[in-house]
Formats: C-alpha cells, structure tokens, sequence
C-alpha cells in the first residue's frame, strides 16, 4: 500500500496546487473579506482584464470540481448496478438509480445528472477511477513497469475512448466536449460473422481472425478520430465538435451511416391533434433532406430578422425592413411561411414568398465520390486507405451527412454546379474588375467556409456576407482567395471594433485583435477538412476480400 501512496501524492499534490492557485487569484482579485452574497458587486468594480482573470480562475475551478464529481458519479453508478438489487450505494439511499442519486446531491437536471454518470462509467472503463483494481494489482507484484502514465486495469484493453477521459481528467477539454465528441463517434462497429478479409500486406485471413483483427482496426480508428477532436477542442465550440464527430463516424462507417439515414427517413412522421381546449396541435419528425429543406425555407425568408447580410439594393432593403418592422414573432412568422408555402406548392412565386433569394438545399459532395455513388468506379482492389477515404457521404452545406446515392439522385432531378477548389479552396479569381462579389464566388465561399468563420459563431451561409480582407480603397481584389464569410454582426463588429483579418499566401486567414493581442487562426469547419481531404480520417486497416 505504501508503494500505491508513493505513486499517488504528487498527483495529488499537482492537482491541489493549481486549485490553490486560482483561488489565490480570485482572493486577489476580490479580497479576504468578500462573501457569497456581496460577489456580484465586488465583480461590478473591476477592470474589463480583472473581470477576464476571475472568469477564467472560476471556470478552471469549475472544471476541476466537476471532474472530481464525475469520477465519484461513475464509481457511485458502478456499485448500483441492477444485479445489487436494494444493496446498490443509490438503493440504498432510497433511489432506483444512481442518476436520481446523482440529481439529488447535485440539484442538476435529469440530463445533467445522467451525463455525469455516463462519463464517470467511461472513466470507470478506462481504468482511471478503478482504485481498487489498480491497488491490488501493483499491492501483488509491484515492477517497474507498472509505474504509469496512466494506469490501467490489469488484464484489460484500454478502451477506444480513453484518450477523452484521461483529456477531461487533465483539463484538456471540458465534460461537455467530452460528451459531445463521445456520443458523436459512438461505438466502433463490431464484426461478428466470419468473413475473410485481406490484410496491409494482401495477405488473405480467413474467419473469426478477420473479424478479430477487423474490431481492432476499428476501435484504433476510432481511438485516432478521438485524439483528432481533442487536438480541435482548445478552438472549436461543443456545436462543432459534435457536428464533426458525427461526419468522421458517418465516414469511417459507411454502412453504418446508410443504416442511420433509413432509421431516419422511416421515422419521419407528422402528426396533428386537438386538445380538451380545442387548440390545435402538431408534430413533425423529419428525416435529414426534409429537415434541411425546412431549415433552408425559414433561413432564406427570415435571415433579416435573424442577422442576415445588409442589403445594397433599395428593393431588397426596403422589404428586410419591412420585414424587421413587422410585428409578428419569429415563431409566428415561420408559421406563416410554413402555410404560405405548403399552399402555394409548386407554382410559388419564389419573389413573393421568399423575397430576393430562393430557398433551397446545398449538397456537398466530392467529384470522386460522386461518380462512386454512380456505380462508376467500384473497384474492389482499392488499397485499405482508399477504403477508409471511401465514406460513401455528401455533405449538406450547412451542417451534416447524407448518404452519397441520394446527393446523386438530387444532381440528376434538379442539377448540380461543379466547382472545382484547389487545396486553400480558391476556385475564382475577378482580379478588380468587380468590386462585389459573383453569385458563384458566393457558393464557393459557402462551400468553403460553411457559414460565419468568426471563432464560436455558428450563422450558416445564408446569414453570411462577403469580406474583402483587403480594403477596395487600397487596391484589394475580388477573389475567393482574399475573402472570406461572416456574418452581419462580426462583419460590422471587425470594421467597428479595430478587428483585421490577413492571409499570406495560401496559408491560414488570421483574425488580429484590437489592441495588439496575439492573432487568432480561423479553422476551416473540420466536417468540411475531412471531406475535401485536408484531415484524413484514420484509415480501417482491414478491408473484405474480393
């Protein structure tokens, strides 16, 4: 035992430390003497920086804490199981579940507390809270090579998620990112049917081996994926980081994202009821293209009310702001729309209903992939790599995946406009002829920046509007490459507020603060890196043989 004391203190004395640390900032900061009650005023007089270095002592507070109570949420889950029947640690306290309990004890909601038990059961699976297991095991046989970075549970595998849990543990990113990323990549997909399979090396192996090596290809893929998105969380919000982990799960598991879409699409449902008062009730359950499509009619109608780019021509601005002046809310207003179209249908006057711009879905999608889609270029000897590259998904421009063969049925009903990006993603060059930018420069930069690129913003293409990054006045250019998308509110804020945007070559756009603080690097949306190949998802090392 004292071997395990040995090992342990200076973690301990490590993570003490730094919870000493910000409470000396937030003493210094605030004082000896203030109290809970008088916080707020003692906030109310500090500098804008202050203010700044006491958020960010809290929120590292917060984080350790929460840490601290998912581990004991996970232990506290681990020792209720089912099979305790009314000994479990929650039964015991009068609860059916170790997520009531943990409801109880923290005042969180249902789903809070429920979150909690689900990563401190990923903690538990990782080996990272599994004292008992871990003393045990160096208490019988203590060597060298147990000595740890992180220790595990003897006899085990780590598993495929324990990089999320040993990031949350040091801080690295917060449970929410933990979560989303988790819940977004799901579980690897698991190979139960004998089936031969061909290796890196062309060799040939034949049944239950395949499927074994098969699993394990796909759990390092996932593992792989994790640390991807844990290396994107210091400068992705949850919104995106879930966004992605869905697009690399869809890309990496191709059936898989197949059999989600049909589970989808089959639940679509639209039911309508009448209460006891006689209000009239409805509801929707899309499948994804129904659901872009909705989103695409109600962005396009009311992007006005919601931020949408200013308008240079008098008509257009003259019905935004009519439109801005209405009294109606934008709940009521989507409902109109909603009628408006469903009765127009298909003859609709798209100037009528929806203004300047007509409505619609933008699908993304290789060229590549399309012809695949296709049935064009099937091709059972592709390398393993091809074969992880080969996600079988479109992308919609404003967020997540659909199947390739529907993005192929759309192009043959409807079209399609090929634009062709180089790796910066500079597909059109005006030079200075025209100040504004073209309709199809406007795609590509939707295409290429999938709505507002400021950091945390989340307005999609059809709220964007198009910045030159060097000023007209001074001889800037009308090319993709020197532009770049945002919205109303960050657009004005970066002419108002001293905010810059510059790119050399075609490097990084780089967003410089007011005052001369350090430049922040605008990331592409990660869904669309791993689409046009700059991000390669781990690649399945095992394929099925010919």
């Amino acid at each position: 035992m004292f071997y395990i004391v040995a090992l342990m203190v200076p973690l301990v004395m490590r993570f003490f430390f730094e919870l000493e640390r910000q409470v000396d900032i937030l003493r210094a900061a605030l004082g000896d003497e203030v109290d809970a009650a008088a916080c707020p005023a003692a906030v109310l007089l500090l500098t804008d920086d202050a203010v700044i270095r006491v958020l960010e002592a809290a929120t590292a507070l917060v984080k350790a804490g929460e840490a601290v109570r998912i581990a004991a949420a996970g232990v506290a889950a681990g020792r209720s199981p089912r099979a305790a029947g009314h000994q479990g640690l929650a039964q015991t306290r009068g609860h059916r579940s170790p997520v009531a309990l943990v409801q109880e004890i923290t005042g969180s909601t249902r789903a809070d507390a429920a979150k909690h038990v689900r990563l401190g059961q990923a903690l538990l699976h990782a080996g990272l809270v599994d004292a008992e297991s871990r003393i045990d095991s160096a208490a019988a046989s203590p060597t060298d090579s147990e000595i740890p970075g992180t220790p595990s549970i003897p006899g085990s595998e780590r598993p495929w998620h324990a990089a999320l849990s040993d990031a949350m543990m040091r801080g690295t990113i917060t449970s929410t990112q933990q979560d989303v990323i988790l819940r977004g990549l799901g579980e690897p997909p698991s190979c139960d049917t004998p089936a031969a399979c061909v290796g890196d090396d062309g060799a040939r192996t034949d049944g239950d081996v395949c499927n074994e090596h098969r699993g394990a290809s796909a759990r390092h893929a996932w593992a792989a994926a994790a640390e991807q998105l844990i290396d994107e969380a210091s400068t992705r919000t949850a919104e995106e980081l879930g966004k992605a982990a869905r697009t690399i799960r869809d890309m990496l598991d191709p059936e898989g994202a197949q059999r989600r879409f049909d589970e989808r699409f089959e639940g679509r449902s639209f039911h309508t009821w009448t209460d006891g008062d006689g209000i009239h009730h409805g509801s929707i359950r899309f499948d994804d293209l129904g659901h872009a499509w909705l989103r695409a009619v109600q962005d396009t109608a009311l992007r006005p009310r919601r931020g949408g780019p200013r308008f240079v021509d008098p008509d257009e601005k003259a019905k935004a702001d009519e439109l801005a002046a209405d009294p109606r809310t934008n709940d009521q207003l989507a409902y109109d729309l909603l009628l408006d179209t469903l009765r127009a249908g298909s003859l609709a006057d798209a100037a009528t209903v929806f203004g300047t711009r007509q409505a619609g879905v933008r699908v993304i999608i290789t060229a590549d992939a399309l012809r695949r889609a296709d049935g064009s270029t099937r091709d059972t000897e592709r390398s393993a790599d091809d074969l992880g590259a080969d996600a079988g998904i479109a992308v919609l421009e404003e967020g997540g995946t659909l199947p390739a063969w529907l993005a192929r049925q759309q192009a043959c009903s409807i079209g399609s406009v090929e634009c062709a990006l180089d790796g910066s993603g500079n597909p059109l060059y005006l030079g200075r002829e025209v100040r504004t930018f073209s309709s199809k420069q406007n795609i590509a930069l939707a295409i290429r920046d999938g709505g507002c690129r400021w950091p945390g913003c989340d307005r999609p293409p059809a709220y964007g509007e198009a910045h030159h990054i060097d000023r007209w006045v001074d001889g800037g250019r009308t090319d993709i490459d020197r532009g770049i998308l945002l919205c109303r509110f960050h657009h004005m804020n970066l002419h108002h507020g001293g905010w810059r945007i510059t790119r050399h070559g075609p490097g990084p756009f780089l967003l410089h603060p007011p005052r001369g603080a350090d430049p922040i690097v605008l990331g592409t949306p990660i869904e669309r890196r791993y689409v046009y190949g700059d991000l390669q998802p781990p690649p399945l090392r095992f394929r099925p043989a010919a």
